[in-house]
């Protein structure tokens, strides 16, 4: 029997502090070290810098100004630059992210970052999975399969730690600064120290070891994660729902062979009382997150010796405790579902965890932020530009937080599974999974849950139109569909656009100037069963927003119909 390895890490394995259901866990505290490589990625430290400066400010004006440089902060100015706006991000650290953090990217999150032009490094170096198995003790008991098929275009889900999601936007804002330079400006090892706003915009302090300086911005969007210092100088608060249940989360380089899949142990004979699960990850990178149970130290499981102890004898329990490995990233985690009550605050908008809480259980947190910067960044840029009336971005607020609502139920039945809050909850988990192996529609209960695209249900951006009797509705995604040649979200980029289906040999009338991007498919493009999918067997007009959520659909649309949902979608300034 093998135990861990650790003489190959001189450097202890970073691991965070334990933080509040709200906040999340505490990074690392700040070391002169360069973090220790992880697998195959190797940390690039990055320097501070102050820009030219007249007695203390920045005389330049910036239309927008991000706090915070993780995948959400990184995802918004990207979809910014999208639409020929330009930002700042001010991140205090001065690397991307140490320790996985987030670990899973939804089919939904993939779309997104296609449009923001990475897509093609999270595909090559991501772990592709659809499917999952759940044990009570040793008992399989459940199995889920998310949809798929060799027609679509993107997997349901990768596995990706987040310093790659990081490092992956950062190249991509590398080669967009090489072909525009200063389109996003990002200041490492910077915090943000102060701000105040008017009607015309914000005017934040900033400091770095260089020194401190103001600079003006047009907007602040808060970017800075579940500890938001803009969240906390407004004197905000997360509302919503703190389970008391706790996870020990932790990384380990592992050459295992087994598949890319979701494992979940119930009640294990080698963790009595508790829920384990287990997740690849690129680099042979493994992830455990195990339940710990009442009464158990935090601090105490956190420790190295705690640590090695719980993993070997979880190797040794699934048939793996040969295999050499070692730690590499430790955290601790506390399930909440809490929101602010608006994500905006007059020139200041707030997004991914400065804005809300999600349970891990779904993994609908970082998925959730990447919809949350996509929704953000087209209202924000088109009011930037001045094109669109500033209330575009209370539907900024409206949409998300319906989303987290959305979200926060499901994830909520999910937590409450796989993290029973009270010990009423823990006797029907029970007896759930007891009963799982003889009654399969029993077994349902312990469904993931795993996250999707949401609709924005009475969305104030959405017009009337025609009852297709398939398809999108106005407030859904216009989903994956298969073309003759390629696929449907090819021809879909971050503008609106008016998707014009066609079959047979008419031609909808349609006018010659449309303030859309047009794009027409027939029977050349479309095979019969996409026409039916998006019901459009007789032809069909859909108006896609930027973010790809239908804001209207019809059968033979005017001119004066298609204006009048567009302008009202992007709440167009009638002079604009």
């Amino acid at each position: 029997m093998n135990t861990a390895i650790d003489d190959r890490s001189p450097t202890p394995a970073p691991s965070a502090r334990a933080g509040d259901a709200a906040g999340g866990p505490v990074p690392p505290a700040p070391t002169d070290a360069l973090p220790p490589s992880v697998g195959a990625f190797h940390y690039t430290r990055f320097a501070p810098r102050l820009p030219v400066l007249d007695s203390g400010v920045e005389p330049q004006r910036h239309p927008v100004v991000i706090a915070g440089g993780g995948p959400v902060g990184m995802a918004l100015a990207l979809g910014l630059a999208n639409h020929g706006v330009r930002s700042v991000i001010l991140e205090a650290d001065d690397t991307v992210c140490v320790g996985s953090r987030a670990a899973c990217i939804s089919r939904r999150s993939l779309e997104i970052v296609e449009r923001l032009g990475a897509l093609p490094a999270f595909l090559a170096k991501g772990l592709p999975w659809s499917a999952g198995t759940s044990y009570y003790q040793t008992t399989e008991v459940f199995r889920f399969e998310m949809p798929t098929h060799a027609q679509q275009k993107l997997p349901p889900m990768i596995n990706l730690e987040q310093y790659y999601i990081e490092q992956y936007l950062l190249d991509e804002i590398t080669r967009r600064n090489a072909a525009e330079p200063g389109l996003i400006d990002i200041r490492w090892g910077t915090e943000l120290t102060g701000f105040t706003q008017d009607d015309r915009g914000t005017t934040l302090r900033a400091r770095n070891a260089l020194g401190a300086y103001t600079l003006h911005a047009g907007w602040l969007a808060a970017c800075d994660g579940g500890q938001s210092f803009v969240r906390k100088s407004l004197n905000l608060a997360l509302e919503g729902t703190a389970y008391e249940g706790r996870y020990v989360i932790i990384d380990i380089e592992l050459p295992s062979s087994y598949p890319t899949e979701r494992r979940a142990w119930f009640d294990p004979p080698w963790n009595r009382g508790s829920t384990v699960l287990m997740h690849r990850q690129p680099d042979d990178i493994w992830r455990i997150d195990y339940q710990l149970r009442p009464g158990q130290s935090t601090e105490a499981a956190l420790t190295p010796e705690a640590v090695t102890e719980f993993v070997q004898r979880h190797l040794d329990a699934i048939g793996e405790g040969h295999l050499p490995w070692k730690t590499v990233w430790t955290s601790v985690y506390r399930a909440g579902a809490m929101t602010l009550a608006d994500y905006r605050h007059g020139r200041i908008l707030f997004a991914g965890n400065a804005a809300h809480a999600m349970p891990i259980f779904g993994v609908r947190g970082l998925n959730s932020g990447f919809d949350d910067a996509d929704n953000l960044a087209w209202k924000l840029a088109a009011v930037a530009r001045g094109d669109s009336d500033a209330a575009l971005l209370d539907s900024y607020s409206q949409e998300r937080i319906a989303a987290f609502h959305i979200n926060a139920e499901a994830a909520m039945r999910s937590t409450e599974f796989m993290s029973p809050p009270s010990r009423g909850f823990d006797l029907l988990r029970e007896a759930a999974l007891s009963l799982s192996e003889r009654h399969r529609g029993i077994a349902q209960l312990i469904n993931p849950r795993q996250t999707q695209a949401v609709r924005y249900d009475g969305s104030p951006l959405s017009s009337a139109g025609d009852d297709l009797g398939a398809g999108p509705r106005p407030g859904e995604v216009m989903g994956e569909q298969p073309l003759r040649a390629g696929h449907l979200t090819d021809h879909i980029g971050p503008r609106f656009t008016l998707l014009v289906l066609q079959p047979g040999e008419e031609v909808l009338p349609l006018p010659a100037d449309l303030p859309v991007h047009v794009v027409t498919l027939g029977d050349a493009q479309c095979p019969p069963t996409t026409f039916e999918a998006l019901g459009a067997t007789a032809g069909a007009v859909y108006l896609l927003r930027p973010d790809g959520h239908v804001a209207a659909r019809w059968r033979r649309p005017s001119g004066e119909q298609i204006g009048a949902a567009q302008q009202r979608a992007a709440a167009r300034k009638v002079n604009a």
